[in-house]
Parts: C-alpha cells; structure tokens; sequence
C-alpha cells in the first residue's frame, strides 16, 4: 500500500454549519500524523483553476464557532465534463496530492468518486447537509443547528399567532426529504407537518382543519419545500378559498443554513474530520465517514440512482397528530 504523504480537503454544494469544525479536524489530524495538507477554496472549481494552498495549525485556528465555511463553496455542474476533470487531475498532480477529503452531499461525492476512478487518488466523504439526506448515514452534519434554527423562529411565530389568534404556514427547507420538517414540527408543537414523500392535497387538508376537535386561537403548520420553494404560499392561497380561512406565510429559507454550529454539530464534525483522516492512511477510499448507531464506520459512497433518503416514520405523524388535537 503507498503511503500517503499530501492530503487535500474542499467544501462543495451548499454550505452547513460545522462544516469549519470538520475542515479544522481534517487539518489537525493530518499535521499530527505528519501529513502536509492543502486547503481548496471554492469547491471542484477551484480545483480546477488552481486555487489551491497549504495549510497550517494557524489557519483553521477560531473558526469551529464559525458558520459557513472558511474555504469557501461552490456548484459546479462542468465537473461532469471529463476534458474539466483532466484539469483537476493536473492541479492535484502538481501539487503531489495523494488523498482528497470533500465535505458536501450526493452531488459533491459523485464527483469525489469520478477523481478517484479517473486518477491514483485517495477520496473520503464527510456528509454535509442541513437536510440530512443522505443514505447511508443516520446523521449529516448541520441538521442539528437548521433544525434548532427552524425550531427557535417558529417558538417566535407561535407568540405572534396567539396573541392575535393568526394562522400561519411556516416553510422549511427539505427539497426531497421531510426530515427537516418532521423534527421542527414535532418540536414545535404543529398542527399539521406537510412532507414530500407523503403527499397530502389541498383538499384533504382542508378537511383536515375542518375536523378539528376544538377551536384554537391560533395554529401553525410547517411544510417542507420540496421541489418547489414558496409553494406554502399557493397552499394559503387555496386553503383560504376553499374554506376562508386565512393563512400566513413565512419561508425561513437559508436562514436555516447560517449560524453558529451547534454542541452536537460541532462535536460530530470534528469526529468525522478526524476519522476521515484515518480511515485514508488506513487505505481506504472511494468511502464515506457515516455516524450509524452511535458509531463513525466508513461506507460506499451513495449510487448516484438511490436519490435522496426519506422520512420513513410514518407513525411519527400520527403522533404528531393526536399530541396536536390535545
């Protein structure tokens, strides 16, 4: 087995708090293990133009409280392009790099494991994403911090709505999962929790408001934005129309992204970064860091035809349910 010697480490897709604390772990850990380790700013396409530079205990230093990402992000759909791709290669085997750390989602891992079949380069996956999408894991790091934000702007929203006896529908992000959705509303005390993956229509929401065991001086509903953000605002509109009451809207959008990385977050990205480290000086590649049953274990990365992972707790609404009418 070669012994790695230079590891490099990129943030790409959207960005999620505690992605700085991963970034200072992957650094830390390799100049403990005697590794030189370079930082690439602005995702693949800055691995593309170059924008490539070694790093050092100092340049990660105050930034785990930090929301965002110190090395900057990027989509960059032209990775695809395999003529782009050569460019990459190139940069990587200018600057000797033998393992490459990408902290992103699906997308970003897609393209990790393209370098890794098209080039003599190690690749590890840290899961980033405020959705906590991603198969394979039980956890992605900045879930903690979007849904405590989430959470926190709809205790605010309640006081408001009570006080006047308003309806509100509040929209989280959550574009092919209901993890997000289900988490904030539960905690939140919702009436009702609108998801992707079950579909529920207008009218069958309106029946739903309808049944209500008593009168309540105020309610709120949360809904996932699916493949549509704004779309709560189509579903005031319709519910409104149909039954006159009014609704409400407000979209919490990348506010749920910012922000100060919460204990767990923090916690858990700084294990994964170091495990990411170790699991590439142990041979492995073409491998995730995943959190499973309280354990960090690597595993394949996603195939890219598995799409994203769903809510599958049905019963969780149910219970949402009954603690709702309550």
């Amino acid at each position: 087995m070669t012994k790695i010697k230079r590891i490099a480490v990129l943030t790409s897709g959207g960005d999620a708090p505690g992605m700085n604390a991963a970034i200072r772990a992957v650094v830390r850990s390799a100049l403990a293990f005697d590794l030189k380790v370079f930082g690439i700013y602005n995702g693949f396409e800055g691995l593309v133009s170059d924008n490539i530079e070694q790093l050092d205990n100092k340049s990660v230093a105050n930034c785990i409280q930090r929301g965002g990402t110190i090395l900057k992000t990027s989509r960059y759909p032209a990775f695809k392009d395999p003529n782009v791709r050569k460019q990459a290669i190139k940069n990587l085997q200018k600057h000797k790099i033998d393992a490459l750390v990408v902290l992103g989602g699906d997308g970003s891992f897609r393209g990790a494991k393209l370098l890794g079949d098209e080039a003599d380069i190690r690749t590890i996956g840290i899961p980033c994403t405020i959705d906590n999408d991603i198969i394979g894991t039980d956890y992605t790091i900045g879930f903690d911090t979007a849904r405590n934000t989430a959470l926190q702007a709809i205790d605010k929203i309640r006081d408001t709505a009570f006080s006047h006896s308003n309806n509100f529908l509040v929209e989280v992000m959550g574009r092919a999962s209901g993890l997000l959705a289900m988490d904030v509303g539960l905690a939140g005390g919702a009436e009702f929790i609108l998801i992707p993956e079950i579909k529920v229509s207008v009218d069958e929401l309106v029946e739903r408001i309808r049944s209500r065991k008593r009168l309540k001086m105020g309610s709120i509903i949360v809904v996932a934005e699916a493949d549509k953000p704004g779309r709560s605002f189509k579903i005031a509109e319709q519910i409104e129309k149909k039954i006159g009451i009014v609704y409400k809207v407000c979209v919490l959008g990348h506010t749920q992204r910012g922000g100060t990385p919460t204990v767990r977050d923090r916690e858990v990205a700084s294990l994964m970064g170091y495990h990411a480290v170790k699991s590439l000086l142990a041979g492995e590649t073409h491998k995730m860091i995943a959190y499973n049953q309280e354990r960090y274990v690597t595993v394949d990365f996603p195939a890219p035809d598995l799409g994203a992972r769903p809510f599958a707790q049905e019963d969780l609404l149910e219970i949402n349910r009954i603690l709702s009418e309550s």
